[in-house]
């Protein structure tokens, strides 16, 4: 599966602020620049998207920044994947070919699978994310060696 930067990074900037204002401090752009090694240019446009989808909040001023607009166990991937990019959980399929293999493809398959990443992500909260992150439990792929 293909993931837009935008997603990539828009997902990785939200944990931050979550992580890094759960004590009640702001956290700026440029601090989750250098942490995430995101250019800020880049970072500050993703966080306009996440500010405009309810996400987090601007704080204005010289020590300003962001924080988080709700809790972290009230923000599901479903929702954060729609603001960044509503694509990633659409359920339009082609529906040309109903009747051949290529509908019962669509159906069986991508149809099921779909539903399946749907219901994922609305289960999956920002918060179990981040304890998933803590705890070091990231599921990571085997290296090979030749």
């Amino acid at each position: 599966m293909k993931i837009s930067t935008k997603v990539e990074f828009g997902i990785v900037a939200l944990a931050d602020i979550a992580i890094n204002s759960a004590d009640g401090s702001i956290v700026s752009a440029a601090e989750i620049s250098a942490r995430q090694n995101i250019s800020q240019k880049y970072l500050e446009q993703i966080l306009v998207t996440l500010k405009q989808g309810g996400f987090i909040k601007g704080i204005k001023g010289s020590r300003g920044g962001y924080k988080l607009a709700k809790s972290s166990s009230s923000i599901t991937f479903f929702d954060i994947l729609n603001a960044l990019d509503n694509n990633i959980l659409s359920n339009d399929i082609d529906e040309e070919d109903d009747n051949g293999i290529r509908g019962s493809v669509n159906s069986c398959i991508w149809e099921e699978l779909g539903e399946r990443m749907r219901s994922f992500t609305k289960a999956m909260t920002l918060e179990e994310f981040i304890e998933i992150h803590k705890s070091g439990e990231v599921k990571e792929e085997p290296m090979y060696y030749i």
